[in-house]
């Protein structure tokens, strides 16, 4: 099992998350954080870091977010290691809970389709 990170990233890119990782399993991308299924070690640190509750164990995930394991698996292979917390992006708030945002993700989600 591993954890995910989930659509309520996207846009809101928070780093809470990555500061207490022990294993540097976070990676980032222009949108969102990732998290590495290979790297991550279960320790379930991260999700009340979150401070929009978008990190989940894969087990609990809602059902409109399973996709969320294969995009992390994915992406996590194409975009770097972050490995501390860095200042989210100005307008994180206003991303907060705002819905179908994965639309945001298309065109690095048609690349893995193209691989």
């Amino acid at each position: 099992m591993t954890f995910v990170v989930t659509e309520d990233c996207i846009k809101c890119k928070y780093t809470d998350c990555v500061d207490v990782c022990p294993v540097e399993c976070f990676h980032e991308g222009p949108e969102m954080l990732v998290i590495d299924p290979e790297e991550c070690i279960d320790c379930a640190l991260c999700v009340p870091e979150c401070p929009i509750d978008a990190i989940f164990d894969e087990v609990d995930l809602p059902d409109d977010q399973l996709k969320f394991i294969k995009i992390n698996a994915d992406l996590s292979a194409e975009w770097p290691v972050i490995e501390g917390m860095i200042p989210a992006p100005e307008d994180a708030e206003e991303w907060e809970g705002v819905p179908d945002k994965i639309q945001y993700l298309a065109e690095f989600l048609e690349d893995m389709e193209e691989d």
